[in-house]
């Protein structure tokens, strides 16, 4: 059945067409992810097709008795509203309480927070989860999301994610979140110069079917030079394609991807990153930090080396962007000491951009800081870093003070790359970037040669540019991840569960059997067993650091043996606490 019918629709607000003829439907079962750059008609497609504005020519029309629902990118609310009066309305709480998937909504996005609390008093963070638990309850045979992982952090993603892949009906949605869109997306429309082209599958398979038109079009250096065959070879390479989730054939993709080097070649960039940076970068020694009368970090230590490139990831509020803090060292601890190299020179990307001159044109302002750099080994001009990250022709010449959100974090963060730093933190830099020019920043990144630190929810984004990624837990201290995010929400989910397993029990709770202690205690001896191995393992692994000390590339490689080793360990340690105290 269809939905909803765009004939030759066309919308302008200056002189050339966001949209220009464009014709196209939505049938009742298309989940259909929308992508193109910023400013490219993303938001105003889906806003003529909720009918939030009127096309200047065609028309729109919806089948009769649509139930649609629409996630605008602002969210709005009537003065003075609660959670309950936006969500619930003035549904009866044994009412909604007895609904399953309404319960469901209210925990997964509204776990934490009251039902009583005031909107006016909640960040942006909370109120995009309230805008969407308003959304999700009433049943719609459509919804329209347009950016709705703005301001999420990874679990609510992840929830999000699981939510709509379980639930019927339509769906369309506009986000620059990757692995969101080969979630919860069967089809890919890209908005460009007017148009909409249409791919089927989610964003890997756009990625094949974008890259198969361009080796069609292109001569055989210029395919070399494609960015989408770059992240194609990353996606066959790296860890979703580990897994069942891309949604195309990668036999398809190898005529593709057959002479493509790997996005970064790690053993270069750390003995370049060495070079610059000598053998200590940051080291946190027994760090402790109270902050607001909080303990956020409790006799932590951890070192980052040359060449680390190192994801952050945790739940808002945990101190991802005060560790940053810590590590550029803004913010004193109140106890212990981090000790930064002599040659460190460090730059940090915050969530609170610097003000910039806003007379000053976006070139002139790259230029100020430095008009040339080196990435990997290639020269880049200001004007060439620019249009790669999206300046192009006269944007260069625009006002600061005309520039979007997304441009200002844009111009942000060449600045910094600019000033050549050899450790760069970045929080949340994906912010407002649409996926062209993610696509380039990632590029960028790959051949830049220093430590990098990322605080990011955005899991592609860190699958992609970091090689480890790190947690903060909520116990005082970083805990390195060898599973990676995935890790991440099983730890959150177990925690979650212990802790509802935790609370008082009622008369209908009946004790655990001898068995479940048996296979426990089982469990508890093999794990043992394996961290008596691993104890070795990293003697001797210490012993080869020790007697190949001259001999670079094998301690490269012996290195990353010890931090495997050690991440194992970490591991297997805290598995042991949670399965010691099942028994006791």
């Amino acid at each position: 059945m269809n939905l909803i019918n765009l004939e030759t629709v066309t919308k302008a607000y200056g002189p050339e067409p966001l949209l220009d003829a464009v014709s196209l439907g939505v049938d009742d079962d298309d989940r259909i992810g929308i992508v193109g750059r910023n400013g490219g008609g993303k938001s105003t497609l889906v806003a003529l097709m909720a009918r939030r504005i009127e096309p200047d020519a065609g028309r729109v029309t919806h089948a009769r008795g649509l139930r649609l629902g629409h996630l605008a990118q602002r969210d709005e609310f009537p003065a003075g509203a609660t959670v309950r009066s936006a969500v619930l309305g003035d549904r009866p709480e044994h009412e909604w309480a007895g609904d399953t998937r309404i319960r469901d909504i209210v925990s997964g996005l509204l776990g934490e927070l009251s039902l009583d609390a005031p909107l006016e008093e909640m960040s942006g963070g909370e109120r995009r989860r309230v805008a969407l638990a308003r959304l999700l309850v009433p049943d719609s045979d459509l919804l329209i999301l347009d950016e709705p992982t703005n301001h999420l952090d990874i679990e609510a993603i992840d929830w999000l994610a699981r939510h709509l892949k379980a639930r019927r009906g339509a769906l369309v949605v506009v986000t620059h979140d990757r692995w969101f869109l080969d979630e919860v997306t069967e089809l890919t429309w890209e908005v460009v110069d007017g148009r909409v082209e249409r791919y089927e599958g989610g964003y890997s398979a756009y990625v094949l079917a974008k890259a198969e038109r361009a080796r069609l079009a292109a001569a055989a250096e210029e395919k070399r030079q494609n960015l989408l065959r770059k992240e194609l070879a990353w996606l066959r390479r790296g860890p979703r394609a580990r897994t069942s989730k891309p949604k195309f054939r990668l036999e398809a993709a190898q005529a593709l991807i057959a002479d493509e080097p790997p996005p970064r070649d790690t053993v270069e960039l750390t003995r370049f990153a060495t070079a610059r940076l000598g053998k200590t970068v940051l080291d946190v020694e027994d760090v402790t930090l109270e902050l607001d009368g909080r303990s956020l970090f409790r006799n932590m230590t951890w070192r980052l080396g040359p060449g680390d490139r190192v994801g952050v990831v945790g739940v808002n509020g945990s101190g991802k962007s005060t560790l940053l803090r810590l590590l550029e060292g803004s913010l004193a601890p109140s106890a212990g000491r981090v000790v930064r190299g002599k040659t460190v020179k460090l730059a940090h990307l915050s969530q609170n951009l610097a003000e910039l001159d806003p007379t000053r044109r976006v070139l002139e302002s790259v230029e100020e800081v430095r008009r040339r750099i080196t990435v990997g080994k290639r020269e880049w001009t200001a004007g060439q870093l620019l249009e790669r990250l999206g300046f192009r022709g006269d944007a260069q010449w625009t006002p600061v003070g005309d520039l979007s959100g997304g441009e200002r974090r844009r111009l942000q963060l060449l600045r910094l790359l600019m000033d050549e730093p050899n450790v760069l933190l970045l929080d949340e830099p994906t912010n407002d970037l649409d996926i062209e020019t993610l696509n380039e920043l990632e590029d960028l990144l790959d051949g830049w040669p220093g430590t990098l630190v990322v605080v990011s929810h955005d899991r592609y984004f860190l699958e992609r540019v970091t090689d480890h990624v790190v947690a903060l837990l909520g116990d005082g201290r970083v805990s390195l991840l060898p599973g990676g995010v995935e890790e991440y929400l099983s730890r959150r989910r177990a925690a979650e569960a212990s802790r509802a397993a935790a609370r008082p029990k009622t008369v209908q709770d009946k004790p655990k059997p001898a068995a479940h202690f048996r296979k426990v205690r089982k469990e508890l001896d093999r794990i043992e067993r394996r961290l008596d191995k691993l104890a070795r393992r990293e003697a001797e692994l210490h012993e080869l650091l020790a007697a190949h000390a001259t001999d670079y590339e094998k301690l490269t490689e012996l290195n990353e043996q010890l931090k495997e080793v050690q991440a194992e360990v970490a591991a297997l340690e805290e598995q042991w606490l949670l399965l010691a105290e099942d028994v006791e």
